[in-house]
């Protein structure tokens, strides 16, 4: 059998767990579970592949809306379907008896306990919303339908 050229699978789910530091300013101290949140983002807004952190700027604002989302729950370990690591939050995003009147698309995760670093974006279509609960349901978390998934 020939070698053949690959990223090791096992490498992708210990980079999700903050096994490996690829740069030299990289300095791990504890064990524990990083805290991530979650943040709503208007339609007007321009995150993207290129945002690295979590800012105020164009993050949707209303009543029961607080300023850097909700907490992410972290319950679920990232794992690993055939060649594709994948992690997803073991909760459903919500905000409840919200009024957010300025239409809003995007969410942005991110690390809250590394200086705010963003994660991920993911848009959805432009939604406002009156006085009631606004709710991000959260897919398997398998290696197709994973929230975040390294392949």
């Amino acid at each position: 059998m020939a070698n053949t050229q690959s990223v090791s699978n096992s490498f992708k789910v210990e980079l999700m767990n903050g096994i490996h530091a690829l740069g030299a300013t990289v300095a791990r101290v504890g064990t524990t579970k990083d805290d991530f949140k979650a943040a709503l983002f208007l339609a007007s807004a321009t995150l993207d592949e290129d945002t690295t952190a979590y800012s105020v700027t164009g993050e949707a604002s209303g009543t029961n809306y607080v300023a850097g989302g909700v907490a992410v729950t972290n319950a679920g370990a990232p794992a690993l379907d055939g060649s594709t690591a994948h992690w997803t939050p073991s909760a459903d995003f919500s905000w409840i008896n919200v009024t957010l009147s300025n239409a809003f698309d995007a969410v942005q995760i991110y690390n809250s306990t590394q200086s705010n670093k963003s994660v991920a974006v993911y848009t959805f279509g432009s939604q406002t919303v009156t006085g009631g609960n606004f709710t991000l349901t959260m897919p398997a978390s398998a290696g197709t339908t994973g929230l975040l998934r390294l392949a």
